[in-house]
Formats: structure tokens, sequence, C-alpha cells
């Protein structure tokens, strides 16, 4: 299995609606539309004719139309139309490439080659009793392995998010367990002093979490409630998707489980994004860009064993893209 055969988020959902939305996988530029019945649609951004950009076109009669000279791909890919030859019918052979598409979490996802590989599982989805909530994008200069990582880093609360996420007069990593999984790593156990970790807390509270990476740039954060509290049952998570764009360059989104019904999208996006913007100015600091997943290249610490255990994750599956 490789990078190309997984499935990758490539933009939100409500971004593409009547016109064509260029992006970009794994360095491959990509064209999404929707073709007449409200499908989405991911072809390669190049026409097959004379190699415009087919995002510079536009959506005509439910077929994409290039730019150039209006030659029309129909979902699919297949060429339906060449207005300078209108009673030519093109054969089976004039089409553009199409990939796989399909939408959840509020994403589009593609797959640039066939297999039998799943979306990323999301578990808090089908919880009706949480309110989901899609922050970003942000488009970040540092390798999605590297922010995958930083995702699962605890003991940099304390320095990065200091009054936030953490304090330095509480840096000390309780003992938490790391275990493999089919699709990637899982860390339960893990706990830490926080100082505010949600829009309404008033005071500095110990939390705990569980972290596990269901993809090779997915993760999850669950949030175990507290005994008593009102909220216990109730499995809120952070869901981080992420679109390796080029080795060294990712989109981010964040999708919210949450059991805030009283704050605003807008304050739950602000929240995360104080977060987030935290984070990013350190990660594209980070040298080099790509991953390494040779254990004598950085150091490590007992505090690393989630971020070591995905990186044995990466070379058990082969990812070669954003690591080194």
């Amino acid at each position: 299995m490789t990078e190309r055969t997984l499935w990758h988020p490539v933009a939100q959902s409500s971004e593409v609606v009547s016109a064509p939305l260029p992006v970009q996988l794994l360095e491959q530029p990509v064209v999404l539309w929707r073709n007449a019945e409200g499908e989405v649609q991911a072809f390669v951004d190049r026409c097959p004719h004379r190699g415009a950009r087919l995002s510079m076109g536009r959506v005509e009669n439910g077929n994409l139309e290039c730019p150039y000279h209006g030659w029309q791909f129909a979902t699919g890919g297949q060429c339906v139309k060449v207005p300078a030859v209108p009673d030519f019918t093109p054969p089976a052979s004039q089409c553009v490439k199409a990939f796989e598409v399909q939408e959840a979490y509020g994403l589009v996802w593609v797959r640039l080659e066939s297999s039998d590989s799943q979306l990323p599982v999301f578990a808090a989805e089908s919880d009706e009793h949480l309110r989901k909530v899609n922050c970003g994008p942000y488009d970040v200069a540092a390798s999605a392995p590297r922010i995958i990582e930083n995702f699962l880093d605890m003991s940099h609360f304390g320095f990065v998010h200091e009054g936030w996420l953490g304090s330095r007069d509480a840096t000390a990593m309780a003992t938490y367990k790391v275990e493999a999984k089919d699709t990637g790593v899982i860390a339960t156990g893990c706990k830490a002093v926080q100082p505010q970790s949600n829009l309404h807390s008033t005071q500095p509270a110990e939390v705990e979490y569980t972290y596990e990476v269901t993809a090779p740039y997915t993760a999850v954060l669950t949030k175990i409630p507290e005994e008593g509290s009102s909220k216990q049952g109730w499995r809120e998570q952070i869901g981080l998707f992420i679109c390796p764009v080029t080795p060294e360059i990712s989109r981010v989104w964040f999708r919210l489980a949450v059991a805030d019904f009283e704050s605003t999208d807008e304050q739950l996006q602000t929240f995360q994004h104080t977060i987030f913007v935290q984070d990013q100015p350190v990660l594209e600091s980070q040298l080099p860009k790509a991953l390494p997943l040779d254990p004598r290249a950085e150091m490590h610490s007992a505090a690393d064993r989630m971020s070591s255990a995905y990186r044995r994750f990466l070379k058990s599956q082969g990812i070669t893209f954003g690591v080194c």
C-alpha cells in the first residue's frame, strides 16, 4: 500500500459548488466539480487536448468544459463534445483521467489509485449527541507527518500553549500506554493539567485523553469525561485530517465533535485557531521538514513513546511521502 492508494481530504465539501475548484494532492494537480446530480468529480487538472487547466473552465450542462477550446467532459472523464467539430463523436480513448472521490466529515476525499483502503474512522461522527464543526483549512509549510506528530505530543503544552493547554509549573508527563493497531497506533491514559482545555473552563484541571493515529496522515483526540460530570459517557473528539500537498507543504482541517451547544461555530473555531497558530510557527521551523524514520536521527525521551510508535507505523506501511 502506498500514499496514492489511501484516501486523502482535499477540500471542504461546501467549497465545491457551481465552479471547478483546483486542489493539489501528493504533488498531483486535481480539479473538483459537481455534476448535474450534485456528485463531486475529481479529474486530473489538465485537458488532454492541449494541456490547459480544466479548473479555469466552467460546468456547462452537467459537464466540465475546458476554458481553451470548450471540450466537454462528462462524469467519469469521457469527452462528450468538441465544439469545433460538432458532428464528431469522441471515442472512448478521448478522456481525462478521473479519480475516485467521496464526501465524509464535511470534506471531499480523493484516492489517486484504486485499492481496498477505507476512509479513516472518526467514531464521534455517528454520535448524534455531539455537535460537529470543521475548522480550517490551514496551509502549513511542514510535512504531514510532522503535523501529526505535533498533535500527538503533550509535552510541548507548557511551552507552546502556556496558559491555555499547559503550564510551565506542571510539565511532568504521567506514564501512558501505547499499543499498535492495524490502522495505526493508540495511546491511552494521557493526562495533563490544563489551565483552559475548552471555552468554558474557569480553573486548572487534570484532563485525560486518548490519542489515536487512524491513517498515516490522520489522528483523533478523544476527551475522556470526568467522573460525575454532566458529560460522563459522551466521548468528545477532535479529528485532524491532513492533505499532503507536497512533501513539505500540507493543508490541514480539524473536525470538532463536542457537547458544547452554547458557543457559536465561530467561537469554537476561534479557540481551535488560537491553539493551532501557536503550533504553526514551531512546526514550520523544524528541520528537516520531512519526519526522520531512523531512530538515530533525533534524540528521544520516555515522553516520546507515542511519536516513536507513529514513526514505526509509517515505516511498516512503506510511507515515503513527507518522511526521510
